[in-house]
């Protein structure tokens, strides 16, 4: 049970959080994102999925921007078995952000399975700030909490408003999910590398969206971290008074 019995992590003789300011933060991220999820409910039910698809996939996928790049890519026409494996890649970020949460967190094992439902982009960011493990927990879990009953409760509600919103393009709701994923991203890139690599998989993205099959841009666009880290490889090791950009 060494899980349980682990020490708290105060890190850089930081001090410890108040639990009031640290559920006061997750459940500031979990409703604000949370609420987003009426935009996929509606643009979900706008791509041609049923009422039960629609909440089905917020049940047990749970992870934002994959859900919007599914949707997206059946409204657009394309495939749906390229639909899905754009989606799966896209999700393939939480597998990584696991690694490192349960290093942090170091939950009970019985308690695992059902936390790494709620490795996301939320959540992960939450969590990784904070000072202890216990202020990680604790972030950790209302963010999750709050997130996952909101989202799954707006998805229904978007999905059986969809008829009275109508065109979901003409309201830019399909938008809203990839906005708050970015949104959430962009403070996490501080290092070259990071921003290197989520520039060119920007640009992958859109120059290959006017000639490739909806969903086959999500995939191209992950060639740009192998693309970053070959290049960065190549580069002679910085010598002398020479400093490292990253």
């Amino acid at each position: 049970m060494a899980e349980q019995t682990a020490p708290p992590v105060i890190r850089d003789g930081t001090p410890a959080k108040p639990d009031a300011a640290v559920v006061r933060d997750a459940l500031g991220v979990g409703i604000a994102v949370g609420l987003s999820g009426f935009a996929f409910g509606v643009t979900s039910a706008g791509s041609g999925l049923s009422l039960l698809q629609t909440c089905v996939l917020s049940l047990l996928v749970f992870t934002g921007a994959s859900q919007f790049a599914l949707v997206g890519a059946l409204a657009a026409g394309g495939n749906p078995f390229t639909a899905a494996a754009g989606a799966f890649f896209l999700g393939t970020r939480n597998a990584f952000y696991g690694l490192r949460l349960s290093q942090l967190l170091a939950l009970p094992k019985a308690v695992r399975p059902f936390a790494a439902h709620w490795v996301i982009d939320e959540t992960t960011a939450v969590a990784l700030p904070q000072p202890s493990r216990r202020a990680a927990r604790i972030g950790f879990t209302v963010t999750g909490l709050t997130l996952y009953v909101l989202w799954n409760l707006t998805t229904l509600l978007g999905a059986l408003g969809a008829e009275a919103i109508g065109d979901t393009a003409a309201w830019g709701l399909d938008a809203a999910g990839p906005a708050v994923f970015l949104a959430l991203l962009a403070p996490m890139l501080t290092s070259a590398t990071e921003r290197a690599t989520a520039g060119i998989a920007v640009l992958l993205g859109l120059g290959l969206l006017p000639v490739l099959p909806a969903g086959v841009p999500v995939l191209a666009a992950a060639l740009a971290a192998p693309a970053v880290l070959w290049a960065k490889g190549r580069r002679p090791a910085p010598t002398g008074g020479e400093k490292d950009s990253r």
